[in-house]
């Protein structure tokens, strides 16, 4: 009967490894996707690639967490509960990938990790508010450094970058597989700076998949090792391969998402957020923390916005009373390329407006899916573990 339990455990968490992967190819890939620099393929097969070499380096730190410290007594990790939390993780992350909404991974999982712990008496009261003190600060922290950036530095970055996305249809990067070893390939109209801005845009894909790789490896594997049953590497390969499963299959619904439907941000933004969302991320997996790459990101893209909005006005004239006009759709001030004016010089109406941005109908879809799957895998596993006997905890 263990060992039918343990082969179910490991095929749901499969289940959740695959839908990761559906649920964090979209923020990783999207920007590139979406401005035709990369097929969906190619974003599929460096997701994987760079997902497991975060999983393997980093990721053993949040394993750990999650496995053996979020709740002070291991032992309720029994087959049969870990096919439940696990079944409640995946199924709710399968809810947001069928919406093709990206769900926060990490909080989907402590959520229904922790009401496994709650309804046992065995949760650690004091690792968990650690976690969410974390949860509360990295995205502020995002806030404010991506803030500085708009203010500061975003013009000048832009300039430097100038980034364009390729709108006829046919993606900047291909791969020539006609000779012996498969090769890159650039548009025939590329020049020098596209490629090198296309460049920067799919590596920029690569480190957010390798900081998915360190936090949410954790997500699919964790209860599976608390069990002591299976060592942490052979788990991190099935998980590792099941999330392929997924950034082939599932995850092309959530590239669309964040490729095409919900925001027009540029491609230089989106670089900008994608470097201080996936350094916050790395950091907090280094020192074990489950992070939410989804809210930083989400934190930052505000930030930037601000920051870049208030170009406005001076810190002078903020001192003096002068009011500071600000719109969300500051990011698309200027084409990719096209200096900016010194701060305190730029008029609003040089600033669009947030529906320049943003689609507001997607934008409350995917605010609603973020809230509403950890509520589900949360609500879910703790009425389970609390009222039904089968369980026996």
């Amino acid at each position: 009967m263990t060992e039918v339990l343990l082969i179910v455990g490991l095929l749901v968490a499969m289940f959740v490894g695959y839908n990761i992967g559906g649920a964090t190819t979209g923020p990783a890939f999207g920007p590139a996707v979406g401005a035709n620099v990369i097929t969906k393929l190619m974003a599929a097969a460096l997701m994987s690639i760079f997902f497991f070499v975060g999983a393997i380096t980093i990721g053993p730190n949040v394993v750990d967490t999650l496995g053996e410290e979020l709740v002070t007594d291991t032992a309720i990790f029994t087959m049969r509960s870990n096919v439940a939390v696990l079944f409640f993780i995946g199924g709710a992350l399968f809810v947001g990938n069928y919406a093709g909404v990206p769900a926060s991974t990490s909080m989907t999982a402590v959520g229904a990790i922790a009401a496994l712990g709650l309804a046992t008496g065995e949760l650690d009261f004091a690792v968990l508010g650690e976690i969410v003190i974390w949860w509360v600060v990295a995205p502020i922290i995002g806030f404010w450094v991506a803030g500085v950036v708009g203010r500061y530095f975003y013009p000048q970055i832009n300039a430097w970058v100038a980034i364009q996305g390729n709108r006829e249809g046919r993606e900047m990067i291909t791969v020539d597989r006609s000779g012996f070893a498969p090769r890159l390939q650039f548009g025939d109209d590329a020049d020098r700076r596209e490629i090198t801005g296309a460049l920067v845009v799919v590596g920029i894909g690569c480190l957010m998949a390798f900081s998915s790789g360190t936090s949410n490896i954790a997500n699919a594997i964790a209860p599976i090792y608390g069990t002591g049953d299976i060592d942490m590497i052979p788990l991190i390969l099935i998980g590792s391969a099941a999330v392929a499963v997924g950034c082939f299959t599932i995850a092309r619904r959530t590239l669309d998402t964040l490729g095409n439907d919900i925001t027009n941000l540029p491609l230089t933004a989106a670089i900008v957020v994608a470097v201080i969302s996936s350094g916050i991320v790395i950091g907090l997996s280094w020192i074990g923390i489950p992070a939410s790459f989804v809210v930083i990101a989400t934190m930052s893209i505000i930030g930037l916005g601000w920051g870049r909005a208030t170009r406005t006005t001076t810190l002078s004239d903020a001192r003096a009373g002068e009011e500071t006009r600000v719109s969300v759709g500051a990011l698309t001030a200027e084409e990719e390329g096209e200096r900016s004016p010194s701060i305190g010089e730029e008029e609003p109406a040089d600033i669009p407006q947030a529906s320049d941005l943003f689609d507001p109908s997607t934008t409350a879809r995917v605010v609603l899916m973020q809230n509403v799957v950890p509520i589900i895998s949360t609500v879910g596993a703790f009425l389970t573990f609390r009222f039904v006997p089968i369980f026996g905890l």
